[in-house]
């Protein structure tokens, strides 16, 4: 099962309803029992991704009538990550364990499946116009880059998994953000990303929680009530921040015109 997403405009995001922008931007019941689920964005063409294996294993569609190809890597590279418990990838025949928030980078023309009792893969993968190795990333391995302070209660902990260095990819970046105990917000002072779209993941938040995820234009604000789970397409003109009423991740991912991590606009909280 695979919807399509299209590109909006900013203007029509400011005057939206609220349906219209949980429509438009808003993707949930990704995460299914037995079933791989995705959404397919016309913004730098990011394909979204959940897939629960069960008590079985799953592979990853073709989804050949949006995608255009025989197999989903033909001409893509894939970023996944495990939002449950333990579970194995296969790419290719070999076998890649994860943990809770381990990730792997998937280079074109692989086949990939997915078995664990208790895992969730979540995945993000985007057009390639080179092959690069397939990497395992182990969340225990990769250093976090400390960012915000208690008393701004922004305090929290990035890690990056693909960001334009160390790891080559074509386009993709993708990554998680873990909030400190007793922090709420996420991305902030806001930014955005002229040449990129990047789209938030929320994972680890308690039933009863929610995220209020800001979106817009700088000046024309607006905002989605997210659930554990549950992710945000921002396209290029949108800031990208939110706040908790609980404790939470992100997985954070990009594509676009280039895969340079610090090629973002800072906006000012004045100017929000």
């Amino acid at each position: 099962m695979i919807q399509v997403r299209y590109s909006t405009s900013p203007t029509s995001a400011e005057t939206a309803t609220t349906a219209d922008l949980r429509e438009s931007f808003l993707v949930a019941d990704l995460f299914v029992s037995g079933e791989v689920r995705g959404t397919y964005t016309h913004d730098d063409r990011m394909v979204i991704g959940g897939a629960v294996p069960g008590t079985g294993q799953v592979d990853l569609p073709a989804w050949s009538e949006v995608l255009g190809t025989e197999s989903h890597l033909e001409r893509r590279e894939l970023g996944i990550i495990n939002v449950g418990g333990a579970g194995h990838v296969l790419v290719g025949g070999e076998k890649f364990e994860l943990d809770h928030l381990d990730g792997l980078f998937v280079g074109r023309g692989n086949e990939v499946s997915f078995t664990g009792a208790e895992a969730a893969f979540y995945f993000v993968s985007a057009p390639a116009h080179a092959t690069y190795p397939t990497q395992a990333l182990s969340h225990g391995e990769v250093e976090p880059v400390s960012l915000g302070s208690a008393e701004a209660a922004n305090e929290r902990n990035l890690f990056r998994y693909a960001w334009g260095q160390e790891l080559e990819t074509s386009v993709l970046q993708f990554g998680v953000t873990v909030v400190a105990s007793g922090s709420v917000w996420n991305t902030v002072p806001p930014h955005l990303h002229d040449r990129r779209t990047e789209v938030y993941c929320y994972v680890d938040l308690d039933e009863q929680d929610r995220i209020f995820h800001f979106m817009g234009q700088p000046g024309a604000t607006r905002h989605l009530v997210v659930r554990n789970r549950e992710a945000v397409i921002s396209p290029p003109w949108s800031i990208h921040a939110g706040a908790g009423t609980g404790s939470y991740a992100f997985i954070w991912a990009m594509a676009g015109e280039n895969n340079s991590y610090t090629d973002l606009s800072p906006v000012a909280v004045d100017d929000l």
